[in-house]
């Protein structure tokens, strides 16, 4: 089943944060010089903004989401990627921060399976030097 128009345009404008002195924010489309330098000190190609919340896109309690994004920080414990812990921001207010992760050095078709096993839509992803992008699952 595609993704509709409105929440495909919704993902498009959201800030993904990443917590910090100060935060690091993406936004699709933009490159961030600040996340270049990240990859380039880490000798790392590409990121992966991840989160396991609010499966399917449908809206979920606090506990369950909290469970499912426990679960994807495990499995992302035994492999070789920095995670920094950050959240999803819709602008506009109608969507509640989901906790994310910035997971840097993920290749992307790793990143896609991720992020289909944990029922997301979308997920966000970045080449050094390139500009965020957001990649459909569904």
């Amino acid at each position: 089943m595609a993704l509709d128009a409105e929440l495909l345009e919704a993902y498009r404008k959201a800030e993904y944060v990443v917590f910090g002195e100060p935060p690091l924010v993406l936004r699709i489309g933009e490159r961030n010089r600040r996340l270049d330098t990240m990859l380039e000190v880490a000798g790392k190609p590409s990121a992966a903004f991840l989160t396991a919340c609010n499966a399917g896109g449908q809206r979920r309690g606090d506990q369950e989401n909290q469970a499912a994004q426990v679960r994807l920080e495990r499995a992302l414990e035994d492999r070789p990627y920095g995670c920094y812990p950050g959240e999803g921001r819709d602008p506009t207010g109608r969507w509640a921060p989901e906790p994310s992760l910035l997971v840097v050095g993920m290749p992307r078709p790793e990143a896609e399976a991720l992020g289909r096993a944990f029922e997301q839509n979308a997920l966000v992803f970045v080449e050094r030097g390139g500009v965020p992008e957001l990649v459909a699952l569904r």
